[in-house]
Order: C-alpha cells, then sequence, then structure tokens
C-alpha cells in the first residue's frame, strides 16, 4: 500500500496513539491538538491497563481490549527507545476488589461469562485471606478479589508526552491551541477540507476524527453518527510513600513515584470538571477502608476530568460510507488500548493496513435503533 497523507483532529490519547501509528507505519501525518483549553480526559486518566471486565456485553470488545495489552510491552519499550520518556508501564497483574459477598458472586459470574465468550482472559477469584496474601495492606472489611494476571498500569500523562515526543521524532507535523469548527469534503478530488475557528485550513485525502467532546459535532460533517457525552471523574493523590501496593487496584495504585491515586467517581454532570467534597469524602472513605494504611496519609491533590463516553461506553470505530476517507475513533480506554491504536488503527485509518476484523460492531450507527436500550456497562 501506498504511503497516504493523513490529518488526525485530537492529541490525547486516543488520537495521539493513532497519529504515531500512522507515522510509523509511513503515512504523513498532521496532528492538530486544541491543546491547554481543550477537556483533556488523560489528566483524569487511573492509569490502568485492564482487561479483566472488558467487554460484558460485548465479546468483540472482550477480544480487542485481551489483544491490546499484548501490544503494550513492545510499544513501551519502543517509545523509550525513541523519545527517552519511561511510561512506567508494569503488567504484573491487577486486582478488583469487593467489599460483600453479593459483589464477588456476582463479580464471578460475570467474569467467568466474559472468559467462556472469548477465552484467553484468566482470573482467580481470592477470599480476604487469599487477597491478604499478596496486598497485606488489604482492610478486614473487604470481602475479596478477583486477580487477571494480563493486568497492568502505566502513567497516563508520560504517555501522552511520549506520544508527542515520538510523533516528532517520526516526522509528524503537531499544530497546537487549533479549534477545528469545520470539515468540507470535496467528491471530485477526493480532498477533505479542514478549518479552525481562526480560519487557518489543511487539506488532506485522509481524516480521523478523535477530537474527544468535540467528535460529535465533526463527525456529523461527514455523515458519521458519535454521540459521545461527557462524564466527570475525580481523583485524590497521596504524599510519597514507601512501597506496599506491589499491584494496581480498582479502587487505588501506587505509582513509580510512591504516590497513590485514589478513584474515582463517575458523574453526570456535563461540562462541570470542578471537585466536590462529598465526592472527595467518598473516594477518601472507601480508600481507607480498602487501605487502612492510608488513614494517616496526607492528601496532596484532588482534581476532576471529563471522560468520553459513549451512551453503551464501548467505542466507536468507523470510517465513513459517504464520505471516504474520514474516520472516526473515540473510547474511554485511551490507556489500555494505546497499543492497538498504535499499531492496529493508525494503519488502517492511514490506508496502510486493513480494518481489523467484526468491526462493524463498533459503528456508531448503532445509537440510531431505538429499539435498543444502553448503559455504561462494558
Amino acid at each position: 500500500m501506498q504511503a497516504k497523507e493523513l490529518v488526525v483532529i485530537g492529541g490525547g490519547l486516543v488520537g495521539a496513539s493513532i497519529a504515531y501509528g500512522a507515522a510509523r507505519a509511513g503515512a504523513t501525518v498532521t496532528l492538530l491538538d486544541q491543546g491547554d483549553i481543550a477537556h483533556r480526559p488523560s489528566r483524569g486518566n487511573f492509569g490502568l491497563v485492564w482487561v479483566q471486565s472488558k467487554g460484558e456485553n460485548l465479546p468483540r470488545y472482550a477480544r480487542w481490549s485481551r489483544d491490546a495489552v499484548q501490544f503494550w510491552p513492545a510499544l513501551a519499550t519502543e517509545l523509550f527507545e525513541l523519545t527517552g520518556v519511561d511510561v512506567a508501564y508494569r503488567q504484573d497483574g491487577g486486582f478488583w476488589i469487593g467489599f460483600n459477598d453479593a459483589e464477588m458472586q456476582a463479580r464471578e459470574a460475570m467474569l467467568t461469562r466474559v472468559n467462556n465468550g472469548v477465552g484467553g482472559i484468566p482470573f482467580t477469584m481470592l477470599d480476604n485471606a487469599e487477597l491478604k496474601a499478596r496486598l497485606p495492606a488489604i482492610g478486614k472489611s473487604v470481602a475479596g478479589g478477583s486477580f487477571c494476571p494480563l493486568d497492568g498500569h502505566a502513567n497516563p500523562l508520560l504517555l501522552l508526552r511520549a506520544l508527542h515526543a515520538g510523533l516528532k521524532a517520526k516526522g509528524a507535523r503537531i499544530v497546537s491551541s487549533v479549534d477545528i469548527t469545520h470539515i468540507n469534503y470535496d467528491e471530485k478530488n477526493a480532498d477533505f477540507v479542514i478549518k479552525s475557528k481562526d480560519g487557518a485550513t489543511w487539506h488532506a485525502p485522509r481524516v480521523v476524527i478523535a477530537a474527544g467532546l468535540g467528535s460529535k459535532a465533526l463527525a456529523e460533517q461527514v455523515g458519521l453518527n458519535a454521540p459521545v457525552i461527557p462524564n466527570r471523574g475525580q481523583v485524590l493523590i497521596t504524599e510519597r510513600l514507601k512501597p506496599f501496593l506491589p499491584y494496581p487496584t480498582n479502587k487505588a495504585r501506587q505509582t513509580n513515584e510512591g504516590t497513590v491515586q485514589l478513584g474515582y467517581s463517575i458523574e453526570d454532570v456535563g461540562l462541570d470538571d470542578t471537585t466536590t467534597v462529598d465526592a472527595i469524602q467518598w473516594i477518601a472513605k472507601r480508600a481507607m477502608a480498602t487501605f487502612p494504611i492510608l488513614s494517616g496519609v496526607r492528601l496532596v491533590r484532588a482534581w476532576g476530568a471529563l471522560r468520553v463516553l459513549t451512551p453503551d461506553g464501548l467505542p466507536i470505530y468507523q470510517e465513513s460510507a459517504s464520505c471516504p476517507g474520514a474516520f472516526v475513533a473515540t473510547s474511554h480506554s485511551g490507556v489500555s488500548l494505546a497499543g492497538a491504536h498504535a499499531y492496529v488503527i493508525g494503519p488502517w485509518m492511514a490506508g496502510l493496513g486493513n480494518a481489523p476484523d467484526g468491526f462493524d460492531v463498533f459503528a456508531g450507527e448503532r445509537f440510531l435503533d431505538t429499539k435498543r436500550a444502553f448503559s455504561y456497562g462494558h
């Protein structure tokens, strides 16, 4: 396949991963980034490279998540060798924590369904004593948990920095502080004209819309449906502590710097990314119940960030039928899927690789079916 020119709209984790993958595959890439004014989801990303529980209601997503984490070792190594940025990637497994028997039973049933559906997603259910053998700091109020050896974690902001540095190293052009408002398709010349709020324009035969919460309006202009909505998550960070948490959990994870990240809330509050006392108290109390050692620890920061979600919590990956060469890509799992976005989605959307099999299930038209009900469960 011949190298293509590609414009990627959106410089967050999803857009940067796709752009990087396209550039390393040989495409001429321009990344248009809204910059510091963007509602950057990576600011509130919990940093999990997570497989267990993904795809409960869609086996293709479970398989996509399982396969995606297999790209992570190569991506982390490649970015470090290319840019010198260590994204703090560790993949020794991860724990989900439950507080009562009902939660544990529901968890085991769900993980069994997921693994039976696609295979290759192993898990182990552990009671409190078994969990404490692996996580000595676990509290008495914890009923138990599930462990998946495929899970891990990384630093989202370092990953974003490495991807941007990697793009530059691969010869891509990054244009910052641009707010894209229009995409026009010239059918005669098979060319897209991308316009910013200040009147600047770019031309390319291919364009990827990965603009987070701005994707909906832009996708509509090229015949695509991307009904993304904001969802606030609040996150807390503690002071640096001696290592006590060797694995990431869904309640807390200790970073490579020694701080402990606590989270997170799930709130439908529109574009409000501020913090609230109620949510901070709830997150802190849950963390202390999980790991009592945190009771005497100082919190040094709390913040809110807006995640980008579809009505069912699943990604959208699609090429426009009416405007060939225009794509939309949106996913709230920007860290977990970063390797797959780079090594699979980037080349595909640049015209240098094939579309993944079975990706029609991720088309945005699924949300036009009035007979279907959607929830964030994924």
